[in-house]
C-alpha cells in the first residue's frame, strides 16, 4: 500500500486551536467484517489491532471526571470489541450520550445477535455507513452481498424502534462518494435517500451525513496507483472554505487509538500525528485527567481539506449544510 504521508506533510493549511472538549471519539480496534475501498483505516477481517480490556478501563476511568458530553466509539467494527458493551454501558451510567459508528452488517454476524437490542436497551445512537442507495454502487465500494445485508440490517433496527419519531433511538446514516469528488449537497441527498429507501424497501432513518473521503490510507493509495492523488488535492484546495474552520471537528473533538493514545482526529491517528498536549509528542488517556486542551495546536496537514473544501465535512456530517 502507498504511504500518503510524506504527499501531505508539506502543508500550507491554516493553523487552528482547540475550543473546549465535548467529545471523545475511542477507535476500539481495527478489525472489521468489511474491507471497503473508501476506508481511511484500512480495516478488515485480517487486522489485529483491538483495543485490550485494561485499556478499556483507563477510557472508562478517563470518562469518569472528564469534560465531555459524548462518546464516540469506532474502528473497524467496534462492536467486536470484547469491551465494546462494557464501555457503553460505563458511558450512560455517567449519563453520556454514546454514539457506535457502525457498518451494519456487523450486526448480522455470528455472535452480534443481540447487539442492536443492546443498544436500542441503552439508547445508543448509531451512525450507520451507507455510502448509496443503489446495489451496484455499494458493492463496487463494500463488495458483494453488503447491499442486501445493510437493508436487512436496518429492518432489524426499524424493528427496535431505531429512526422512528419520538423513540429516542436515533439511526443516522452515512454517504460517503465513489470516487475522487465531492459529496452532492448533504439536504439534497437526503431527500433522495429518505425517498428511495421509503418507497422501496420501507426503511427510515433519521438524517443523513454526507462525509468527504479522506486522501489517506486504502482511499489514498488507491489514488496513488490510479495517478489520481494530485488532481483530487488540487481539488480539495480548490475548493476549500475558510469559514468551515470554525466547525471541524478537532477543534471540540480528541481521538484515542486502539492503544489509549491521543490524536487530535481519527485522520491524523490513521497517519500517525499525534496530538502535542502540554510539550509531550504523544499521551496516552490514563495521562489525560486533569489536562485542560483548549487553546492547544492542532496538528494539520494538506489531508484537512478533505474537512474544508465545498460545504465541509466532519464525524456530524457537512459543516456547512
Amino acid at each position: 500500500m502507498h504511504a500518503t504521508l510524506p504527499l501531505l506533510i508539506q502543508s500550507d493549511f491554516p493553523a487552528i486551536h482547540r475550543g473546549q472538549l465535548e467529545t471523545l471519539q475511542v477507535n476500539l480496534g481495527y478489525r472489521c467484517n468489511q474491507s471497503c475501498l473508501h476506508c481511511h483505516v484500512n480495516a478488515g477481517p485480517q487486522r489485529k489491532e483491538v483495543m485490550t480490556a485494561a485499556t478499556v478501563e483507563d477510557v472508562i476511568h478517563y470518562l469518569r471526571d472528564a469534560p465531555i458530553h459524548t462518546l464516540d466509539l469506532t474502528g473497524g467494527a467496534p462492536e467486536l470489541n470484547p469491551g465494546f458493551k462494557r464501555l457503553v454501558a460505563a458511558a450512560r451510567e455517567r449519563g453520556l450520550r454514546v454514539i457506535d459508528r457502525c457498518n451494519l452488517t456487523v450486526l448480522l454476524e455470528s455472535g452480534q445477535e443481540d447487539t442492536a437490542r443492546f443498544m436500542a436497551d441503552n439508547q445508543v445512537e448509531i451512525v450507520a455507513s451507507l455510502p448509496c442507495y443503489i446495489k451496484t454502487n455499494v458493492e463496487n465500494q463494500r463488495g458483494s452481498g453488503v447491499f442486501n445485508a445493510s437493508l436487512e440490517a436496518l429492518g432489524l433496527l426499524n424493528g427496535l424502534g431505531y429512526g422512528e419519531a419520538n423513540s429516542g433511538l436515533v439511526l443516522n446514516l452515512v454517504f460517503n462518494p465513489q470516487g475522487a469528488v465531492l459529496p452532492p449537497p448533504q439536504q439534497e441527498l437526503e431527500r433522495d435517500y429518505r425517498k428511495h429507501l421509503g418507497e422501496q424497501y420501507n426503511l427510515r432513518f433519521n438524517r443523513l451525513l454526507v462525509i468527504t473521503n479522506m486522501p489517506i490510507q486504502r482511499f489514498g493509495s488507491t489514488l496513488v496507483s490510479r495517478g489520481q492523488f494530485a488532481d483530487y488535492m488540487n481539488l480539495l484546495r480548490s475548493a476549500h472554505r475558510d469559514a468551515n474552520l470554525a466547525g471541524v471537528m478537532c477543534r471540540s473533538l480528541l481521538s484515542i487509538d486502539w492503544q489509549g493514545y491521543a490524536y487530535d482526529c481519527d485522520f491524523n491517528q490513521m497517519l500517525g500525528l499525534a496530538a502535542v498536549i502540554h510539550d509531550r509528542p504523544k499521551t496516552h488517556i490514563a495521562d489525560l485527567n486533569g489536562a485542560d486542551l483548549c487553546g492547544n495546536e492542532i496538528m494539520v496537514a494538506n489531508h484537512c481539506y478533505a474537512c474544508t473544501a465545498g460545504q465541509g465535512s466532519s464525524c456530524g456530517g457537512a459543516v456547512d449544510p
